[in-house]
């Protein structure tokens, strides 16, 4: 194990360093890392490290998410309300009706099938998208108008929305029904895990005004919590939806709000340098479970039917935009932004595959190849146009 994290950091951050020198983002090259090292290429990489691969993601995924939390101005974000809620399921719903109405024609799989495949595609990357917005928030770049605040709540509601829907189409094609109760649960696993991560944001702060403690221990048990608020979504979804992800920036939240400025601050730059090492973990891993051999399978078919998704998850994002003081060049920012895919497809790619389904193959390979296109075209055009198109505040 020790040998394979040896090359996962230091090939990672070989490549890195030369994607950046051609002006590139370095999340090409520790997926590309990811997939040379990976079980489908080299196969380099120990057994014991790809078994956990999804647990070393998700503690990636919760430091950044607390990140976030410690970044985000609960202040600016009430400045577009509207707008963030719309963005946390509309774009996601029109990708999926794309899918739905298109594939069938241009794949040629059934309606069902089309719909389990846009519930797979549908979901923005929190891994991509949450870091820049909260580097965009942290250097006052659209933070007047609220823009990385709103798609970063967005972002951060998405993929709850999306694996709701996933497992209903999932259950409709293997023959089930779907109940009304599992829709309700997509209100409901945001509000609790809204609620639940306020509880536990106002316990840790009662804690650390109480109890004298250095800033790097509080860090410590801010991961504590955060592990056990996903861990209690794992407890409980037999019994009631409830987001872990959102408890942890929530919590996040509530600390940030009832700490003292350079407290919060001192916290955020922590969990940041906590951040260098995880984003290494999370995306070289994103590409090992990436098995390009799909990628390489799929015509020119899966390429268009990807691009026609993203044309009209486009007009969703740009409707949620509508009454809102954002300029045309600020709106197509919104657009570039909610383009990326990776975790959520690197996670449930495989799964329609693994039960059985017909179109299990064509699925994996269409979230594959989604991932290799729109994961780089995300990163490149956001870093590329932030400086361009959004007002940076005067600080």
């Amino acid at each position: 194990m020790l040998a394979s994290l040896a090359l996962m950091i230091l090939v990672g951050l070989s490549m890195s360093y030369i994607v950046e020198k051609i002006k590139l983002p370095k999340i090409i090259g520790l997926l590309v890392t990811g997939i040379v090292l990976g079980p489908y290429v080299l196969n380099v990489l120990d057994e014991s490290i790809l078994n956990i691969s999804s647990q070393l993601r998700q503690i990636a995924l919760i430091i950044i998410l607390i990140k976030a939390g410690l970044t985000l101005n609960l202040e600016d974000l009430k400045k577009v309300g509207r707008p963030a809620i719309l963005m946390a399921f509309l774009p996601a719903t029109f990708e999926l009706i794309a899918y739905i109405l298109f594939a069938p024609f241009i794949l040629g799989v059934t309606r069902i099938e089309a719909a389990v495949m846009g519930a797979v595609l549908a979901a923005v990357s929190p891994a991509v998208v949450v870091p820049r917005m909260v580097y965009l928030i942290e250097n006052q770049y659209g933070t007047e108008k609220g823009i990385p605040q709103m798609i970063l709540a967005g972002a951060s509601c998405d993929d709850i929305y999306v694996i709701v829907l996933f497992s209903s189409f999932l259950t409709m094609a293997q023959g089930g029904s779907v109940q009304l109760l599992d829709f309700v649960n997509i209100p409901v696993s945001i509000v609790l895990g809204i609620v639940l991560g306020i509880i536990a944001g106002l316990i840790l702060a009662f804690m650390f005004k109480h109890q004298h403690m250095q800033n790097s221990m509080k860090i410590i048990i801010i991961l504590g919590v955060a592990f056990l608020l996903m861990s209690i979504e794992t407890w409980l979804e037999d019994y009631i939806s409830l987001s872990g992800l959102l408890a942890v920036v929530s919590m996040a939240c509530v600390i940030k709000l009832t700490s003292q400025k350079d407290t919060s601050s001192s916290l955020a730059d922590m969990t940041g340098k906590l951040w260098l090492f995880a984003e290494i973990m999370l995306f070289v891993l994103v590409g090992a479970a990436v098995d390009i051999r799909y990628a390489l399978t799929t015509g020119i078919g899966a390429v268009l039917m990807i691009f026609v998704a993203l044309a009209v998850r486009a007009i969703g994002v740009w409707i949620c935009l509508i009454g809102t003081n954002l300029n045309i060049k600020e709106r197509l920012f919104c657009v570039i932004a909610y383009l990326p895919k990776a975790t959520v497809q690197a996670a449930i790619g495989s799964v329609p595959l693994a039960m059985g389904l017909s179109c299990g193959s064509i699925v994996l390979s269409v979230a594959v190849l989604a991932i290799l296109i729109t994961a780089p075209l995300g990163a490149i055009g956001i870093d590329m146009s932030y400086a361009r198109i959004l007002v940076k505040e005067n600080i």
